[in-house]
């Protein structure tokens, strides 16, 4: 199997590779939510560079589960032509459009970007400091038909799919987590703190048809802001949220290079291909550059590899990888040459405070 094999979902699906845009926070859109001509040029230009399935940044369900400015949402009706005006220059490209749905929980920062809206972050647990309250049982049931409303909206746009943002200590990680100590039911033993996150996937499938692609972004274990993870309850989720109705599970390994913390000599991904049936896609995501690293996570058991850093320094990498005369080029980049590659002045923005991506020459000015 290679990367440009096409790749068949378990409902009749297919993309024309095995090649995905990992969800990239990029702060480019308006801060009403709506889509911008910035975040659909970046998009659109990694279906054009081959590319065959484009997962939006995490798109908030819900104003007081936003996490930056200029992010994109998905909470409201008024969005769907924006959305259906991504599907579509996405689809032109002859690609798959997946939402990254997604709450930020205590890493919310609607206080700072509604000010005039009273909300207050909320989570699994309160905060000591007073900052983020304890979830009440209604906040939990507006998540759930929060997700199922933002499933909804992709499909009637004419997206292919949705992506449920379990990683990266966002709210479902937040309930995930063994910090998570509640005892009404959502919290304390494993089964109860996967509650949000399967009930929310039920939920997302329930909304659409059979032919819409659902999907869940895990993170297998703890790391940076995913705390209080598992690896063999991460496992046991996954083969939860098969049986929920997710046609694929996307891992993010920040470094795909690297085995498993709990059992050194594993790597995750024959782990996580054992646990799931056989006709559940399982995508990969970590540091990958070159053809090889992406071939090697083939080779251990996925059925495709998500791009993200790669991916912005090389809108066509797909098309490079297939053409023994081109390269993949390396950051740091120049606000010139990232402007390019229809990376907007205020994803640079974004890349440059962010040092440890290393993307944006700090001597240069767009």
């Amino acid at each position: 199997m290679s990367l440009h094999t096409p790749l068949r979902f378990n409902n009749g699906i297919t993309a024309h590779n095995r090649l995905w845009l990992a969800p990239l926070t990029n702060q480019q859109s308006h801060p009403d939510g709506s889509l911008s001509d910035d975040e659909l040029k970046f998009l659109q230009a990694r279906a054009r560079g081959g590319f065959s399935v484009i997962e939006s940044c995490a798109t908030h369900i819900a104003l007081d589960g936003q996490t930056w400015p200029g992010e994109l949402g998905i909470f409201d009706d008024r969005l769907i032509p924006d959305w259906h005006r991504l599907a579509h220059a996405i689809q032109t490209e002859n690609a798959l459009l997946f939402a990254q749905i997604f709450h930020g929980g205590e890493r919310a920062t609607p206080h700072t970007l509604h000010p005039t809206r009273n909300l207050q972050p909320w989570s699994a647990m309160a905060s000591d400091d007073g900052r983020t309250r304890a979830a009440t049982l209604q906040d939990i049931q507006a998540a759930i038909t929060g997700f199922a409303d933002a499933a909804h909206r992709a499909h009637q746009a004419g997206a292919h799919g949705v992506e449920l943002h379990g990683a990266h200590g966002y709210l479902l990680g937040q309930f995930l987590s063994a910090r998570n100590q509640r005892t009404d039911g959502w919290g304390t033993d494993f089964a109860s703190r996967t509650r949000l996150l399967r009930e929310a996937t039920r939920a997302a499938r329930a909304a659409v048809p059979d032919d819409f692609i659902i999907g869940v972004r895990l993170s297998p274990e703890s790391a940076g802001q995913a705390t209080g993870l598992d690896l063999d309850e991460s496992l046991q989720t996954a083969r939860w949220l098969a049986e929920d109705g997710a046609n694929f599970i996307h891992i993010s390994l920040w470094d795909a290079a690297r085995n498993t913390q709990k059992y050194p000599d594993q790597h995750p991904i024959p782990l996580f291909r054992q646990a799931l049936p056989d006709d559940i896609v399982l995508v990969a995501a970590g540091n990958v550059w070159t053809a090889d690293e992406a071939q090697h996570l083939l080779d251990l058991g996925a059925d495709a590899v998500a791009l993200g850093r790669a991916a912005i320094v090389n809108p066509d990498w797909p098309r490079r990888i297939a053409d023994p005369t081109l390269s993949i080029q390396r950051p740091p980049l120049t606000p010139a040459e990232l402007l390019k590659r229809a990376v907007s002045p205020a994803f640079i923005d974004y890349l440059r405070a962010t040092p440890r991506f290393g993307i944006v020459r700090d001597d240069d000015n767009p």
